[in-house]
């Protein structure tokens, strides 16, 4: 069945409950690239460093990391709609609370209570779609996806658009905007039923314990780093106003829907998996090398680029991540990324020290390094990826992607 088809089951003849989550679900990927073109305001408006700022993305991921530990012991306690309403309630608090910041230390801890409440959100949101679904989950996963293209894309430009009058705006319009779909949901979506098996804390770690999902989450953690480099300290050296930063994250987001959604699948298809990783991942590093050592119009379309390699990366990675390892889909994802959003954690603290330390190119050298480990990794561990990258299933790779992705 094609899942444009308008027919019932088709992904414009939805449930509202689907919409109302679907919609929820682009601000919440919203959020991740929010503050990319505010970043140079908010030190500016908080007379704060470079590195300080940085440290919104820190919090956020930190706290992302431990949630995924928790996320499944809460959904699987209370339900899926009682988790997206409590993590969306985090989010309007604390993204509201983020807008009335006096100081950048306020600041980044109002956006760690934004991170958790994301977290619980993001990682339910799909099952939630695919179980109120229409039709089967061919729609309802393709809804999602373009939900989470949407939202990386639309994220930067919302934040330019808003920062430009002042930064605080970006997080008063998303408190509002997850307003709205705390309201929407808790209208049109229903309580679905709860897992037959409750997650327990450890469930995450243990499924670590396979070499392959082990595997795949080591590497993923060096590229995330490489990832988060960019994303996080690439607008202090582009220098832009938040018009024109908001433009070219919003072209990079673009790259990344699009190459993550429809893209990275053929290319499986022709070359296989493991290839295509390897290769991204060196090419992200080339990339990120003339990124921090060209001029800025090189910078500016290197960045934009990377979008492209980011969006390969995290289509193949969250595949072999969920294929790879007998454990449930959803504690393989939890583990998985646990070990993931660390990088993105430490990536906006670490790439403003380098700079202090040394000059503003080294950071840019070192997730170069950080993106080749990271094939490095997949080439060693080759043996312990291969079984998953032959047989992976198109349709489970791209409901898996989405999956794993979001958690």
């Amino acid at each position: 069945m094609d899942p444009f088809d308008a027919g019932a089951g088709g992904i414009l003849r939805q449930p509202k409950a689907v919409w109302a989550t679907a919609g929820a679900s682009v601000v919440a990927f919203m959020g991740i690239g929010l503050v990319d073109p505010i970043l140079p305001s908010i030190a500016k408006g908080l007379d704060a460093s470079a590195g300080q700022v940085s440290l919104l993305f820190t919090s956020y991921f930190l706290i992302t990391a431990l949630a995924m530990l928790v996320t499944g012991f809460v959904s699987s306690r209370i339900g899926g709609r009682k988790t997206l309403l409590l993590g969306l309630a985090f989010v309007v608090v604390f993204a509201g609370l983020a807008g009335t910041s006096d100081t950048v230390g306020q600041l980044v801890g109002y956006r760690a209570g934004w991170g958790l409440g994301n977290a619980l959100f993001v990682s339910t949101a799909l099952a939630v779609i695919v179980g109120a679904a229409a039709g089967g989950s061919a729609a309802a996963i393709l809804l999602y996806e373009s939900a989470l293209g949407l939202g990386m894309a639309c994220g930067p430009l919302l934040g330019a658009l808003l920062g430009d009058a002042s930064w605080r705006y970006p997080f008063f319009g998303t408190a509002f905007l997850m307003a709205i779909g705390f309201l929407c949901i808790s209208v049109f979506l229903k309580e679905q039923p709860k897992p037959a098996r409750k997650t327990s804390l450890l469930d995450p770690i243990r499924a670590l314990g396979h070499g392959g999902l082990a595997s795949a989450a080591v590497s993923a953690f060096f590229y995330n780093y490489t990832f988060f480099t960019v994303l996080a300290f690439t607008p202090f050296v582009l220098n832009m106003t938040p018009y024109k930063s908001g433009a070219v994250f919003f072209a990079w987001g673009v790259l990344l829907a699009v190459f993550s959604v429809l893209v990275a699948p053929r290319m499986q298809k022709r070359f296989g998996s493991l290839k295509v990783l390897g290769g991204s991942l060196v090419l992200l590093a080339a990339d990120v090398l003339v990124l921090g050592y060209g001029n800025h119009t090189a910078a500016v379309v290197c960045t934009i680029l990377s979008g492209a390699f980011i969006g390969v990366n995290n289509t193949v990675y969250t595949e072999l991540a969920l294929g790879v390892s007998d454990a449930p889909r959803p504690v393989a994802s939890a583990g998985y990324n646990f070990v993931r959003w660390f990088a993105a954690a430490a990536a906006p603290y670490f790439a403003p020290k380098i700079e202090e330390w040394t000059d503003v190119h080294i950071p840019f050298a070192v997730a170069a390094v950080t993106a080749v480990l990271g094939a490095v990794v997949v080439v060693v561990r080759r043996r312990a990826l291969t079984h998953e990258a032959e047989e992976l299933e198109p349709v489970h790779a791209t409901e898996d992607s989405v999956a794993v992705f979001a958690d």
